[in-house]
């Protein structure tokens, strides 16, 4: 198959003369395998790592769609977190600009009444986490929520990560409002077409409806990580990580290099910034108990350098557009592979070298062993930290700095706010519970 120009797949000669403006000139292999099949109305699993211009797949049938007649919520997308919904429907907003668009993004951290109301004027997309997306249902009344129950798309992207059990309550209560699924458009994008993926393309279907298409890109599973990256370990006792960390971070080597520190909590993330900013490191963060305005502003600082390491947890490796980094630093070890895929994807990118280096504690080991047997790769030991140079140069100063960045915390009550929102979340849940028996029973007492 040639390369088709996207107004051949199908697309709207008006988003087609979109696209041309935003320097995209030929569609990507998964854009031009499924914009063809979701205009024909078929529901969808494209498989497809990030930077594959998967967003661009999914949009422009939906706008082409969108601009035959522009009513009502048209489309939702769901995805795993903020950043993510804020970087889909900028370019939601980018591709209909001329068509005068309306997106509305309804994330956690921001004004919740706000959104309610931006959910009352019908806009024609909204991009949404699945958590703020229940508590709206939950919580602000059926004109707040009655545009989306003629949605005509739904789209989960990072589907593999939304089908997981930690969102499972919040999408059921979300699938509660929408269309019945033979009544809308149901299309899934992810990184990794998992077993609970697949179990949704074998579901019964009305007979009138399409069969479901799926197409993976080839390249997804044959080069997991590029050549040109070094993947090194260090293997340590887990309480002196933050020393070996510091020790890393010093080294002549990596004195000046760009570097992505990913951890797997918050709590860790914090702290780490903290400490390491008391040993002048310059360093941002992002994580999920920041407010939005912080979050970008993190980014910002790290694109532009005047930060030169960023603290991460997994919410911000995936999907996001993070210049490439020269150094990328697993603090903790992912439990699932393909997340150190996603993570150490961020350096040596398009042929350039880069190094990812795992702080591997004692309970690490069989994760290890998943990730080698991933990507067909064995590490190697970083030769140029031992205990004797950590011990002489860091051990004691980071020790320091950590125990005063944990005070500070302390006394700021951080993490405070979500063990709130969680207790909140908790109750309303009981609440509608209850009142949903009383319903029950006062119906029973009428007919008895």
């Amino acid at each position: 198959m040639g390369t088709q120009s996207f107004q051949e797949l199908g697309v709207a000669k008006w988003l087609a003369e979109s696209l041309e403006a935003m320097q995209i000139h030929k569609p990507t292999s998964i854009q031009a395998a499924c914009i063809p099949e979701i205009l024909k109305g078929r529901d969808c699993i494209g498989g497809a790592k990030t930077g594959s211009g998967k967003t661009i797949a999914f949009a422009s049938p939906m706008l082409t769609k969108w601009s035959e007649d522009p009513l009502g919520i048209f489309g939702l997308v769901l995805t795993p977190t903020r950043e993510l919904a804020l970087q889909i429907a900028e370019q939601f907003v980018a591709l209909g600009a001329q068509m005068n668009i309306k997106v509305c993004v309804v994330v956690g951290g921001e004004d919740f009444v706000k959104q309610a109301l931006e959910l009352q004027t019908k806009p024609h997309f909204v991009i949404a986490t699945p958590g703020r997306l229940a508590d709206h249902i939950l919580n602000s009344g059926e004109t707040t929520i009655a545009g989306l129950r003629r949605v005509q798309y739904l789209v989960l992207d990072e589907a593999d990560r939304l089908l997981s059990n930690s969102f499972g309550s919040d999408l059921e209560r979300c699938f509660s409002v929408l269309p019945s699924s033979d009544k809308r458009q149901t299309l899934l994008f992810t990184a990794t077409i998992t077993d609970a993926v697949k179990v949704l393309k074998d579901k019964p279907r009305p007979a009138d409806k399409l069969p479901v298409f799926m197409h993976q890109v080839e390249s997804v599973d044959k080069v997991a990580i590029p050549r040109t990256l070094s993947t090194l370990y260090v293997f340590v006792p887990s309480f002196v990580k933050d020393a070996y960390l510091n020790s890393i971070l010093l080294l002549p080597k990596y004195k000046d290099a760009t570097a992505i520190v990913f951890v797997n909590r918050t709590m860790t993330a914090e702290v780490l910034r903290r400490a390491l900013r008391k040993l002048d490191f310059r360093v941002a963060s992002l994580h999920s108990e920041m407010p939005q305005s912080e979050r970008t502003n993190s980014l910002h600082r790290f694109k532009a350098g005047a930060a030169r390491i960023l603290i991460a947890t997994d919410v911000a490796s995936r999907g996001l557009d993070i210049p490439t980094v020269e150094l990328v630093i697993n603090f903790d070890i992912p439990s699932d592979p393909d997340d150190f895929i996603h993570r150490v994807g961020r350096t040596a990118r398009a042929g350039r070298k880069g190094d990812a280096i795992s702080i591997i504690g004692e309970r690490d080991i069989e994760r290890i062993q998943s990730i080698e047997a991933r990507i067909n790769k064995k590490m190697e030991l970083l030769e140029d930290v031992d205990d004797d140079k950590v011990i002489k140069d860091s051990l004691q100063i980071m020790t320091t700095a950590k125990r005063e960045a944990m005070m500070e915390m302390d006394k700021e009550g951080f993490g405070e706010k979500k063990k709130v929102n969680k207790s909140k979340r908790a109750n309303s849940e009981e609440n509608s519970l209850e009142s949903r028996r009383d319903k029950k029973k006062k119906k029973k007492q009428k007919t008895t």
